[in-house]
């Protein structure tokens, strides 16, 4: 039950970070600027002070990495290690395979050959 409530409060953390991604507006890295054309602006653009949104992003961005490794925690399947592993059950061995007695090859008849008629 836990893991799903999880699941599901990271589905809506995913949505809503996707959302605040998208409300934010771009910095103006357009064809110009790649070539020398934002002659005022910085290398990186001008420096502005963080808003609600780029906040929001960051606290966003957390929950989302926390909240995969905690999806990645709970959704293990059990509590035994991989590299420990089991032994293998006990199996009978095979039975060996059943060959039929060998035989002499017997000897084709030998019929003498048929005489044309007179």
């Amino acid at each position: 039950m836990l893991y799903y409530t999880v699941a599901t409060v990271y589905i809506l953390g995913c949505f809503l970070l996707l959302l605040v991604i998208l409300l934010q507006q771009g910095k103006g890295g357009d064809m110009a600027s790649a070539f020398g054309g934002g002659g005022s602006q910085t290398a990186f653009g001008a420096r502005a002070g963080a808003t609600v949104l780029s906040k929001a992003t960051a606290v966003l961005g957390v929950l989302f990495m926390l909240g995969a490794i905690a999806l990645g925690v709970l959704g293990r399947a059990g509590t035994g290690s991989l590299m420990r592993g089991t032994r293998p059950a006990a199996t009978a061995p095979a039975p060996a395979p059943v060959t039929p007695p060998a035989q002499a090859p017997t000897p084709a008849p030998t019929t003498p050959p048929a005489q044309p008629p007179k």
